[in-house]
């Protein structure tokens, strides 16, 4: 059997026969042969390894986005390196790249979940297909996100449809990407329907900034209607209308957007955006290995998003 066909079977080529390749597969496992990942690398030029740059581990969104990643890349054969960014400023992710690329990735997944990539002065290497998740970066490079608008346009419409006269809202931090967008929408959609638009409370995503804005509301009267930027946010503000005695849903609705697992056993059951975040996560890798294949980029893309109701949401008191 010659050394060019063991070269063939080792590096998954098709042009073997299919018995000449099981001969050889059976003798590579009972010499416990594995094939070199680095020389295969300088014959091809590949790496089959993605890089992965994100603001934080913490969040929930991030996590789930993350865990599709791992495993979309591991079903095309590539791993993952990932570089935790705690302060995404242009120094920051200009680190995060110098360490990328000496771990020798085919390209990066950058989740920034933050305004930073909208600055012209942030330049990332030309040389390296990127995709950027849940944020922007213009015509340079494809973005894969959640339809942060059409979420928030769902939750808000919701609770006027139930016939709430408006909906305070409870924003996520103002450099956030995501949250500007549903705070954006929010407004939009009171505008369009003629309800007043009252002011934002900004929160920090938490379930303990949740529940002191949600103190804070709890003390008007006038609050019959609240969506929260996230289901953490939310939770905290069930728990301050709780003890503020305001009844959810027979006094106050609220609504939240993620749907994490644990906002169905919310008291009550939360009503919110779902997030496909394993479709993100999907379409992410499949964009980058697109360009790394072919070394074409390919266009951003909008990941649906469906409004789950549930218990917490309720005409507004007679």
């Amino acid at each position: 059997m010659s050394g060019q066909t063991v070269s063939r079977v080792s590096n998954g080529r098709d042009n073997v026969d299919p018995d000449t390749r099981e001969r050889v597969l059976e003798a590579m496992r009972k010499l416990g042969y594995r094939p070199n990942s680095a020389a295969r690398a300088l014959r091809s030029g590949r790496f089959h390894s993605i890089g992965v740059i994100t603001f934080t581990l913490s969040s929930f969104g991030n996590m789930r986005t993350l865990d599709a990643i791992a495993i979309a890349a591991a079903d095309a054969g590539y791993s993952i390196t990932l570089i935790p960014v705690p302060h995404p400023t242009q120094g920051e992710i200009s680190v995060a790249f110098g360490r990328l690329s000496e771990e020798a990735v085919d390209g990066v997944i950058i989740i920034v979940e933050a305004h930073l990539l909208d600055e012209n002065d942030v330049a990332l290497p030309a040389d390296l297909p990127v995709v950027i998740v849940d944020s922007t970066a213009g015509d340079r490079y494809p973005v894969v996100d959640t339809d942060q608008a059409h979420g928030a346009r769902l939750a808000t419409e919701h609770l006027l449809d139930l016939g709430h006269r408006t909906v305070w809202h409870i924003a996520g931090p103002e450099r956030s990407y995501s949250a500007t967008h549903r705070r954006e929408a929010w407004e939009a959609t009171l505008r369009e329907h003629g309800a007043d638009v009252p002011p934002v409370l900004v929160g920090d995503w938490s379930s303990e900034s949740g529940h002191e804005l949600g103190l804070e509301l709890a003390r008007n009267p006038d609050v019959t209607a609240i969506f929260a930027a996230n289901d953490q946010m939310a939770l905290g503000l069930l728990r301050a209308l709780h003890e503020s005695g305001r009844a959810v849903p027979a006094e106050v609705s609220v609504v939240g957007f993620d749907d994490m697992e644990e906002s169905r056993s919310f008291w009550p059951p939360l009503t919110t955006v779902r997030q496909f975040f394993g479709e993100v996560g999907r379409r992410s890798v499949e964009a980058l290995l697109y360009e790394v294949e072919s070394g074409e980029r390919d266009d951003s893309t909008l990941v649906a998003t469906e409004l789950v109701v549930r218990d917490s949401s309720a005409a507004p008191p007679a």
